[in-house]
């Protein structure tokens, strides 16, 4: 059971790692301020984990917004080149 939930989580790790490192480093302190009744540190926390949230949500959408969008296809004509490329040889 574990197996899969590493997979899931180092795929999104690596696919965006700066809002998913915001978010344990804001998860850490949440935990931490909860704990110890340190209730700044864990509004920092909880306001970091949103931030990360945020961030995230607008990276996703702007590629989602940019995959959307359709390209015109180009194609190459079928004539060849009038004349054939130099060769370079070592004489």
């Amino acid at each position: 059971m574990a197996r899969p939930k590493h997979k899931f989580l180092k795929r999104i790790y690596q696919k965006e790692p700066i809002s998913s490192f915001l978010i344990v480093m804001g998860l850490i302190q949440l935990v931490i301020g909860g704990v110890d009744s340190q209730w700044n540190l864990f509004s920092l926390g909880f306001g970091l984990v949103l931030g990360a949230f945020f961030v995230r949500w607008s990276q996703t959408r702007k590629h989602r917004l940019e995959s959307e969008r359709v390209l015109p296809r180009r194609y190459l004509s079928p004539s060849k080149s009038p004349r054939p490329l130099p060769r370079w040889d070592d004489e």
